[in-house]
Parts: C-alpha cells; structure tokens; sequence
C-alpha cells in the first residue's frame, strides 16, 4: 500500500469516516488515521447492536434442541440455554473439569461412609418469579427429574440414586417412605408409589404435614433435613456423585408452583408444556420467546436475579453484560456464513471443509487474523458412531455388526471432512471411552480397520446365519443364496443434516455398497429420538454421538453405552444386553482399587470390541467462529459456554500487509 496520498483522496477518507460513523449501528467499522512516520489504515470492529448477542452456531452442534425442560433434554445443543436459566446445587469453575463451585447451595460435605453427602442451602436465592428456593425445592427437582423418567433422570441416577422397580423409576427408598408419610399398614406397590409421587409432585405443598414427613423420612435416597439442609443417600459410596449433579440439566432445579401449574408431573411421561416453552429458573437469564419448532430461542437478562443483589458467590453466576441473546437452530450453511461474514451474528460455525470459505468472505479479514476468529477447542469427551441395534434383525447378528465396522474407509473419512490446511481436526479411536478420558483402552485394541475381505467373510458368515445374502458389485452373493435377499438398510440421523455429514454418509454409504448392502439416510428431529425407550421402538442404525454428562468414564461412557440399564436414549442405544458386562457393571464403577478397575475397564473394552455394538467414527474437533470484539467466551463440555460471562470490546486492529 502507498504511504503517499492526494489531498482529494484524504478529503475522500474523511467524508466516508464521518458517514460510516453516523451509519454505525447496522455493524459498523470506522476508519482513523494514525500518523508517525507514514499514515497507516485502522478499523475498528463493534457488534451491529451493543445489546444483543446473537449465536448461531451453538458450538457446531446446529441442529433444534430436543426438549426445553432440563429434566428431558438431552442432546449437547441443550447446554448453553440451560447453564444460564437454569441452576442446581453445583457447577462447574468456568473452564474447569475438575473444580465445582456452589450455586444454589453454600457448601457441601460427603460423610466418612462416602455414600452421604449434605448439602447447605444458599440463603435468598429465588426463581425469576420470586418463587423462594430451599431444601424442599431441591427434593422436589430431584424427585421429578427421576420419576419421569427420561434420558437425563435414567442416565445420570440410574444405580446411584434410583433404581428401576417394576415399569417405572423411582428414587431409592421412596416406597417406604410413602409407607411412612401416608401411614399405609403395607407397603405400597411401585405402581402405587409413582401414582402418590405423581400426585404430591403434581399439587406440592411443602407446608402440607404429609409431605413434610415424606420429604423428612430418612431410608430414602433424597431427605430434605430442614429447610435450609438437603442430604443424598447413595446406593454405593461414589466420589463422582458432585460432578454428577453439577452437569447440564439434571440437577438443576424446578419451580413446583410453575410445574404444578403446567401439566404436573406424570411418572415415565415428559411434559410437553415445559419441554416446547421451557420454565422459570434462577439462572442470569429467562426464556423470553421460543421459535417454532424450537428453531431459535430468545434470551433476556433475568430483571430479579438473586445472585446480582448477592455478595460472595462464584465469578460464573455474575449477572449478564450483553441484556439480549438469540440462539438460532438448525440454520443453513448460508446464513451461517453469511450473518457471520457482516457481522449481524457473533457466535458461527460451519463444517471443516468450510472453514477457508467462511473467513475468505469475512468483510474484515483484511485487519482480522483467522486465529482471532477461529475457537479451536480440540478433542473433548465424546465419541461419534453408528449404533447397531442389537436386538433387532438383522444388526442382532454379530457378524454383520462385525462386518460393518471393518467396511468403513474411517482414514478417507478424516481425508475428505477433517482436513483443512493439511492438519486433521478430528480423531479416531477405540470406544467407547474417549482418548481424553482416563483409562481409555487399557490394552490397547486396534482402533478397526478397513479391511472388505475381512468384512466379506463377517457378511457371508452372518448370512447363513440369518437366512439372508447380498449381491456384490461384481455379481457374486454372499451369505445364503436359497434365503432372502438382504433389504435397503436405513440409517437414521439428526436433521438438518450438514454438508459435512452428508459428505461422511456418501463415503459409509459406499464402503458398504462394496459388500453388497444398500443404505439410505433418514433425518428426524431430535424431539422425535426422545420416544426411542425401546428395542423394537428403535430403529437398526442410528448415526449419532455422545457426549459424557461428567467426566466419569466407567459409569458415563464404558457403562452408559454399553449397559443394559440404560438402553435407549440413556446412552445404550445399540441395546447391548451382555450378562459378562451386566455382571462387571455390578461392582466396576465403585471400586475404589484402581488396579482391579483397570483390569475390570479391559475387560469390558475386550468384550464389547468383539460384540461390535457401535461403527466408531471420528470425532470432529470442537471449534467455533467468533467475533474479535466478543470477549469473555468460557467453555466447559459439561455445560457448553456461558452468555453471561460473555461482554464486547471493540476490537481495533490495523490493516495486514
């Protein structure tokens, strides 16, 4: 660039500074000059409004959340609504994975017996309406998250806290303490006891003298010991039972006035009500206005926040910065460039391949470096899969699970989506445990190899076994000429679907054409998952991931994906029912010997990486795109980020050579 210019252009410059600036809330960037030994071009770069924050990449997961209601959602897009309206007793220290900080408690304790932990409720803390919260408030979320019954009360309580008695699920102890409270001369059925939870939940009264003795009744797995004191009773002593509570929605708190007035609580059943519109909560933010079909969700900064009038409470519950936050879901590739690209949105993602594409047509590349708009988080907890439904034909077979894991091209897959400047943003591995988690694959399995003889010899074999085969490419068949003929094969995924998932899917779609077996792509709405609570209910293959609810990699990744008690959306979606792993999973998730865990983890990892019940797939790196001006962005995987953490400070750059 020249360093000399008329006195015409510089009169030019001037008039246009002085327009863009008048012009400036649709976006703006100004222009200065700087002078020292040659005049150099500035911009400074501000949101379009100082008051609105609008997020349209959601950390990459882009698809609708599947429910509102904490006690219900369960996909990773949930996270960052929940972390600011919602609150439980703990959470996490920002960034951290390993430091909890109290919230709507004050502090803690775990008992010598290290199954009995107390909880001291923090004072004047309030839901946005006013509605006060203590003691009582936690035993009724508590009660109500498990008692319905849906993925996030099965997966995170399920052997802790809860147990399954007959069809439904129930807190432990609950049955003799509606014995007690109600003075019943037996013992109630589990029939009878989630039919009485599903009335007191649905019409509470903490001040009624029943529920009093019901909440207070000690052989119970939740007791509230006053007002301002709450104590959990495990079923086996758990150190990770705080890390348990602090995570995404499930231990976050219900207001029993707003739920009683909304549809109650039914026990196994979800509440429409709360899940499509959300509920009130304590957090920095509300809920103002939810899209249709959940397609964006409209934050406000919570007016009557507790914790703004509180003194001495972690830096991660301050008050809001930004007044007004948008999350649009399920938004195209093109609005996600382009809101990003004129800076109308200030949280983007798109797939790697589109990395280049996205910041080339940034208005401000030219004094904007990719580094300081481009979030790399790495690897986090996590794996991706194809789940092979094990009680349904034909993925019942274990050969043709076996056959499908070693046709998959997993190196041209990383080759084709994960690519970018020459360096993989993604990694492979041997699940379901997750290489960032401890005790990954202790013996060290080979991650499977793409290997179409071996797959060939796994389809024959499972043919004959049956009574199907397939027809190659080259005219040959496998498996049982004299059976049927194997059918299409539908592989069910989370809509919208990106362009790098429709790119994965081609290349798996192809690798399993080469050994005779044709597949299809079904999208559906994440809501639409949430009724997979049985084997014959689920479909055979299901493209997804998932994520860990805290960083617990026995019970959270080895036993939730692979155990029979949390078949489903719980994590076991590939329904794997093995009495060898139902067995371990007994003991191995409270054994305090670490060796003897160690072992029981290769035990578990040799036993279901010949059982086959996922296609591991890569995990793509977390990233997001994020304006230069936006600071305060803290990510936690267990939560996602906080958006009242989050402020603007104009970024001033100068133009790059």
């Amino acid at each position: 660039m020249s360093n000399k210019k008329s006195v015409s252009k510089t009169l030019i410059a001037a008039i246009i500074v002085i327009v863009v600036v008048i012009a400036g809330a649709a976006g703006y960037v100004y222009y200065r000059n700087i002078t020292s030994s040659s005049q150099v071009k500035t911009v400074v770069i501000a949101p379009s409004s100082p008051n609105t924050l609008i997020d349209i990449g959601t950390m990459g997961q882009i698809y609708s959340p599947d429910a509102l209601d904490p006690a219900t959602g369960f996909y990773g897009v949930d996270g960052s609504a929940f972390a600011v309206v919602y609150q439980g007793l703990l959470t996490y220290n920002g960034s951290s994975l390993t430091q909890l900080v109290p919230v709507l408690a004050k502090s803690w304790v775990m008992e010598p017996n290290g199954s009995t932990y107390v909880f001291i409720m923090r004072p004047n803390t309030y839901f946005s309406n006013g509605d006060p919260i203590n003691a009582t408030t936690a035993w009724f979320s508590f009660y109500r998250t498990i008692l319905m019954a849906q993925g996030p009360g099965v997966s995170n309580y399920e052997g802790i806290i809860a147990q399954f008695k007959g069809p439904y699920f129930l807190p432990v102890g609950a049955s003799h303490a509606v014995q007690y409270a109600f003075h019943l001369s037996s013992l109630p059925s589990p029939n009878q006891t989630a039919a009485i939870l599903s009335q007191v939940l649905s019409n509470f009264n903490a001040h009624n003298s029943t529920i009093e003795a019901l909440m207070s009744y000690r052989n119970q797995s939740v007791v509230m010991l006053n007002s301002s004191a709450v104590e959990f009773n495990l079923l086996e002593p758990y150190s990770w039972f705080t890390y348990d509570i602090a995570s995404g929605g499930w231990g976050d708190f219900a207001d029993p006035a707003f739920v009683d007035a909304h549809g109650g609580v039914q026990a196994g059943q979800a509440n429409s009500y709360i899940n499509t519109n959300g509920m009130v909560g304590s957090g920095p933010y509300v809920i103002s206005s939810v899209g249709s079909e959940m397609s964006s969700i409209t934050l406000k900064a919570n007016s009557n926040y507790w914790a703004a009038k509180a003194t001495d409470v972690p830096w991660t519950l301050a008050a809001p910065k930004i007044p007004n936050v948008i999350i649009e879901y399920g938004a195209s590739h093109a609005d996600r460039v382009a809101e990003f690209d004129s800076n109308q949105a200030q949280l983007s993602y798109v797939s790697i391949p589109s990395l280049g594409s996205i910041y080339g047509g940034y208005q401000y590349k030219q004094y904007v470096p990719f580094s300081k708009v481009f979030e790399n988080e790495g690897m986090q907890p996590g794996v991706g899969y194809i789940a092979l439904n094990t009680q349904v034909y034909p993925t019942n077979i274990t050969d043709f699970r076996l056959a499908l894991v070693h046709a998959v091209n997993y190196t041209q897959i990383i080759d084709s989506i994960y690519a970018f400047n020459g360096t993989a943003l993604a990694g492979m591995y041997v699940g379901p445990i997750t290489p960032t988690m401890p005790l990954y694959n202790p013996d060290h399995l080979p991650v499977y190899s793409f290997n179409l003889t071996l797959a060939e010899q796994y389809l024959n074999e499972s043919g004959w076994q049956g009574g199907f085969y397939v027809v190659l490419p080259s005219g040959n068949t496998l498996g049982n000429p004299n059976g049927k003929e194997l059918p299409a094969q539908t592989i069910y995924t989370i809509a919208p679907v990106t362009p790098s998932e429709e790119t994965e899917f081609e290349i798996i779609q192809k690798d399993l054409s080469n050994i005779g077996i044709s597949t299809s792509l079904y999208p559906v709405t994440p809501s639409l998952t949430d009724t997979w609570m049985t084997p014959s209910g689920e479909p055979s293959l299901i493209l997804l991931a998932w994520g860990p609810d805290w960083p617990d990699p026995i019970y959270q990744q080895l036993m939730a994906q692979t155990g029979v008690a949390f078949g489903g959306l719980a994590g076991n979606l590939a329904w794997l029912n093995n009495s060898q792993l139902n067995a371990l999973y007994q003991k191995l998730p409270w054994e305090t010997n670490q060796t003897e865990q160690e072992q029981g983890v290769a035990q578990a990892y040799n036993t279901t990486y010949w059982l086959a019940p996922y296609v591991w797939l890569p995990v793509p790196y977390t990233y997001w795109f994020q304006q230069p001006y936006l600071q305060g962005v803290t990510y936690n995987p267990f939560t996602g980020y906080y958006y009242n953490l989050m402020y603007y400070a104009n970024y001033t750059a100068a133009a790059k050579s």
